[in-house]
């Protein structure tokens, strides 16, 4: 079995993505690694150079900045990423600039690629997300979150990056149709919103771009330099440890976020579907990018 990892990444110093650790995370699963390295503000391109390690394979792109439907062109990154990915490979391994994996699941992520090698039913693996909130010490809870993704797919060149990148879908006669994925015991830590507010508040500026108009992100966003974490968010404390690549990271933190518990929002519709799952296990709404083989 070999195993490629693939992401891609831009202006990660300015906006204070992780994307050292997300790639040093998932690196000893994989025998390759590609990263496409967009056109940048800052160092980027030094910094994964930085990795240092012979599995990396760095491939520099243009992003069409023009691109403003739907965050296309993120999948557009996706895709020169995972299209690099030489044939030989068995499995290929997604890990955005903001996700990490926990080296106590490697094991079973690797035991999982390997029971499923053969099995051409099995196109991808699914992956439950911890979405961490405000700090390090919080997951989000509300249904805003997803709860699961797809992260590993086969080295299949009718796989195509969908949307915005947050999945995957197979290129079909008719048109396209959902991967058929097995659900893997392992966890995908999700820091998109745990930053510094300043960088956070640039954060929201350049992402923001990537689906409306200037005057588009300028309302929405505003014109604070700071981001405002919003202590009424459904939040859980989280009680296991964060993988070892993050920790210098948490331990270099240099802002203060405070939860109110007494504030925390609940929609009618959050009630309902909260109560339905408690009883049903059948979360109403959610969104499925893809068809879970049982």
């Amino acid at each position: 079995m070999k195993v490629a990892g693939f992401s891609f990444v831009r202006n990660a110093l300015r906006y204070e993505y992780p994307v050292v650790e997300a790639i040093t995370s998932v690196l000893p699963l994989c025998d390759y690694f590609v990263v496409a390295v967009g056109n940048s503000d800052d160092e980027t391109l030094e910094l994964i150079r930085s990795v240092g390690s012979p599995k990396i394979h760095i491939i520099e792109t243009v992003w069409d900045d023009s691109l403003r439907e739907g965050g296309r062109v993120l999948a557009q990154e996706t895709d020169k990423a995972f299209s690099a990915i030489p044939a030989e490979y068995d499995w290929c391994f997604y890990i955005q600039g903001d996700e990490c994996v926990h080296e106590a699941e490697l094991p079973v992520i690797r035991s999982s690629m390997e029971q499923y090698l053969s099995d051409t039913e099995t196109e991808g693996f699914l992956f439950n997300y911890r979405h961490f909130y405000g700090s390090y010490d919080y997951v989000g809870t509300s249904r805003m979150w997803y709860r699961r993704e797809v992260r590993i797919i086969r080295n299949n060149r009718q796989i195509f990056s969908y949307k915005d990148a947050q999945g995957f879908r197979v290129r079909t006669e008719s048109g396209n149709r959902k991967l058929n994925v097995r659900l893997i015991d392992a966890h995908i830590h999700h820091y998109g919103w745990v930053r510094d507010p300043r960088a956070q508040q640039q954060k929201q500026f350049g992402f923001h771009r990537l689906y409306m108009t200037d005057e588009g992100v300028a309302k929405q966003v505003g014109t604070s330099e700071t981001f405002v974490y919003d202590g009424s968010e459904p939040l859980q404390l989280f009680a296991g440890t964060h993988p070892a690549v993050m920790q210098p990271r948490i331990q270099a933190r240099n802002w203060h976020f405070e939860t109110d518990p007494i504030r925390v929002r609940w929609s009618l519709k959050e009630r309902i579907s909260r109560f339905a799952e408690r009883m049903t296990g059948w979360r109403p709404g959610e969104y499925k990018n893809y068809r879970l083989i049982r």
